[in-house]
């Protein structure tokens, strides 16, 4: 099978891996990596043995067929057009873009171009995420918790685009339906931007989703909660497990304790690295053309959402 030739545009912490996994991974071949900064862009270059490009028109030269783009999200429209426009398929890191009207942009591109566009929501190959996925029908009520210390990144914008915005993206993969309610309210501590935000979202399904996040914790806490008409789930993303609760067959005797009727279940979850995953699902559609598990609309339709909460947020301050 000949290997699809993929770059990574932008290796600072984040991209860094992207490249680590890209040249270790079966089918594919790193061809080089682009950053203006010569210190990180040498250091990858070191580590996994491919040229390092200061410009991306350098590196569409050597011929590939996929790129990473894990640039600062206001470079993310420009970046993943020239690739576009060049032939390559593209995964982008979320948010997608920095507004609605440049992701919309992206996603008119790539079907112009007929390019993939993938974008990278993470969390949706954590095992447990993906595990929960196969575990729930129809939910009802959906609760988020995302929070963390203060970063030493991703305070160019609100928490509701850096953090809040993976559960958006999940939540609306659970319930196809429209969001027909918002409300939010958030407040910036030591930002410009929001830095505490919760919102709570009701779908045309008749699903609530209640989602809370923050980059002001003592604490890391990542763990989503679904109530279905047959079971709720209990999901901690950093542990990877899956709790199941379900009420066993049968009526409750008179005194019995009700929690006697509870039966509770870890669901299996596969470990693996979850970027490792996403980058290798990335490279199969590359490679068969199938569409990828989160695809420009669908990290569109989760910005979308991302900035009906924003604007709630600072028209009620």
């Amino acid at each position: 099978m000949v290997s699809t030739r993929v770059g990574v545009i932008g290796v600072g912490h984040l991209g860094y891996h992207h490249a680590r996994n890209y040249a270790a991974l079966e089918g594919t071949e790193l061809v080089g990596v682009v950053d203006p900064d010569d210190t990180k862009g040498g250091k990858a270059a070191h580590d996994f043995g491919v040229p390092h490009f200061r410009e991306l028109d350098a590196l569409l030269e050597q011929g590939i067929d996929a790129a990473s783009v894990v640039v600062p999200t206001s470079l993310h429209h420009d970046t993943a057009l020239r690739l576009l426009e060049a032939g390559v398929d593209v995964l982008v890191e979320k948010p997608i873009a920095q507004d609605v009207d440049k992701a919309t942009d992206m996603v008119q591109a790539a079907e112009a171009a007929g390019r993939i566009l993938q974008v990278g929501h993470i969390e949706r190959f954590n095992g447990a995420v993906r595990a929960l996925f196969d575990a729930v029908e129809k939910p009802r009520f959906i609760e988020c918790h995302r929070l963390s210390p203060y970063p030493s990144r991703g305070d160019d914008v609100s928490v509701v685009l850096d953090l809040m915005i993976h559960d958006l993206e999940i939540v609306r993969a659970m319930d196809r339906s429209e969001p027909v309610a918002v409300d939010g309210v958030g407040v910036a501590v030591f930002s410009k931007y929001e830095d505490i935000a919760n919102a709570r979202i009701r779908f045309a399904s008749g699903c609530v989703a209640n989602v809370t996040c923050s980059r002001i914790s003592m604490d890391r806490m990542r763990k989503i909660r679904v109530f279905s008409p047959e079971m709720y789930a209990s999901t901690d993303y950093s542990a990877e497990e899956v709790l199941v609760y379900r009420k066993r067959p049968g009526e409750l005797a008179p005194g019995q304790n009700p929690m006697d009727l509870i039966l509770v279940e870890a669901l299996p979850v596969q470990h693996e690295e979850p970027l490792r995953t996403e980058l290798a699902s990335f490279v199969r559609c590359v490679q068969e053309r199938t569409r990828p598990l989160v695809d420009g609309e669908d990290a569109l339709k989760a910005l979308e959402l991302a900035q009906r909460i924003i604007d709630c947020i600072r028209e009620n301050p």
